[in-house]
């Protein structure tokens, strides 16, 4: 039986939300908002930007190498992996303004609903093998929300 290193699975994990037994994808998703809502009352609006950039682009890339371990393991896209939604989350909470609490619920809620039912488009980046279409079509759901989000807060201010 082949062996996957432990840091492989606190990634793809979403640091262990992805073993929560109701909604993995959820859960994950939720630790994401979760964590740049706490960044967002200890830095500056650029910096909240620039971490959270940062965090994208971090774990899309240990996120892509990791989740082609663990699908060695686990199979293919297992519902565990779950830095995917953290990563979609994230990039919808760019359009969030700081410590905002209603955007960043709506940033939440808009990418569970592009990540589940996945129209226009989203679907199809799945067909892309390995960590790529595990990250993809949560990375399209993750832009669809921040266009959203970025439209409703043109029209709100």
């Amino acid at each position: 039986m082949k062996k996957v290193s432990l840091i492989h699975i606190i990634i793809t994990t979403g640091f262990g939300s992805g073993f929560s037994p109701i909604a993995p994808g959820t859960a994950g998703a939720l630790l994401a908002t979760l964590i740049w809502y706490l960044i967002s009352f200890y830095t500056s609006p650029i910096y909240l930007i620039g971490i959270t950039l940062f965090l994208i682009l971090f774990f899309t890339i240990t996120g892509i190498h990791s989740t082609n371990k663990v699908e060695q393991i686990w199979g293919e896209d297992p519902s565990k992996v779950v830095i995917d939604e953290m990563v979609g989350v994230w990039i919808a909470l760019l359009a969030a303004p700081q410590g905002h609490i209603g955007y960043a619920i709506a940033a939440f809620i808009l990418f569970r609903l592009f990540d589940i039912f996945k129209p226009l488009g989203i679907r199809k980046m799945e067909d892309f093998k390995g960590g790529i279409g595990v990250m993809m079509d949560d990375i399209l759901a993750g832009i669809y929300s921040f266009i959203l989000l970025i439209g409703a807060r043109w029209l709100i201010v």
